[in-house]
């Protein structure tokens, strides 16, 4: 198979678990937010969730007419399908119900895996942003197949529980098979611990774990439990502008600090 190499100038994150509930969707919309809003990125988000819950939680409607989906059909460029949202350097690429169903038909195209990073890679040199973002499915099937193809790197949200590591190692075996086949770059950013509870002794238990096994992968910002973060989203809104003085705004934005800081120095 051949390999599809991106402009490198423009770094692609995935945000990939292949355990729904882990916080993924919630961190792919805050962390683009705070890149945005705090530290004057730019920014494109890719909903590639057939949920479309990165578009509806920016405030987009899931049926707006402009979808990945059809990119990922090689009928539309990348470019065309780009929404602005509330926040002014963040862009998206909205997702939309059909994409449940159109893992059938990437299958049946050439090269199925690489489908978007042979868009992105088209449409790259046109591309005007510091950063991004691809928001995952909770699965891992060709939809998730084609986000790690097309990422350099991969930022994997991890909920402070017992089963956690077993979502990981799953991850960690996909990331091995697109690196063997797709894309022998690519490398997991970081690990962020979510749902992170201080109180409890099983946060504090899975997350020593987590870094017994993988060190300094391990975000040094933990994503607490948070009544604002869960109520952001029907509001169409990220938490930091919805209650920028909450415990999960003050997180996203140390994490989007961290997680600058961590590109840079790449």
């Amino acid at each position: 198979m051949n390999v599809i190499h991106s402009n490198p100038t423009i770094p692609v994150i995935g945000i990939a678990n292949q355990k729904g509930g882990v916080g993924k969707t919630t961190t792919a919309i805050n962390l683009a937010a705070c890149l945005t809003a705090g530290l004057h990125k730019r920014v494109l988000l890719i909903d590639l969730d057939p949920q479309a819950n990165a578009t509806s939680g920016l405030g987009l409607n899931k049926d707006s007419g402009r979808s990945i989906y059809r990119v990922l059909l090689r009928e539309k460029t990348l470019s065309e399908q780009i929404s602005k949202t509330a926040y002014k350097q963040l862009d998206i690429v909205p997702g939309e119900v059909d994409l449940a169903g159109a893992e059938v038909e990437i299958a049946q195209t050439q090269h199925p895996i690489l489908c978007l990073r042979q868009s992105l890679a088209n449409t790259m040199d046109s591309l005007v942003y510091d950063y991004i973002l691809i928001d995952c499915p909770p699965s891992l099937g060709i939809l998730t197949m084609n986000a790690l193809a097309a990422s350099d790197s991969l930022v994997i949200p991890m909920q402070c529980e017992y089963y956690a590591m077993e979502g990981l190692s799953l991850v960690n075996d996909l990331v091995r098979r697109v690196r063997e086949n797709a894309n022998p770059n690519l490398v997991i950013e970081g690990i962020l611990m979510t749902m992170y509870d201080m109180r409890t002794k099983l946060s504090h238990q899975v997350v020593d774990e987590v870094k017994r096994h993988f060190g300094s992968l391990v975000y040094n910002t933990y994503i607490p439990r948070s009544t604002r973060l869960a109520e952001a989203p029907s509001h169409g809104k990220a938490v930091v502008d919805y209650d920028p003085r909450s415990s999960g705004a003050k997180a996203y934005q140390q994490l989007a600090q961290e997680f600058v800081e961590r590109q840079e120095k790449a």
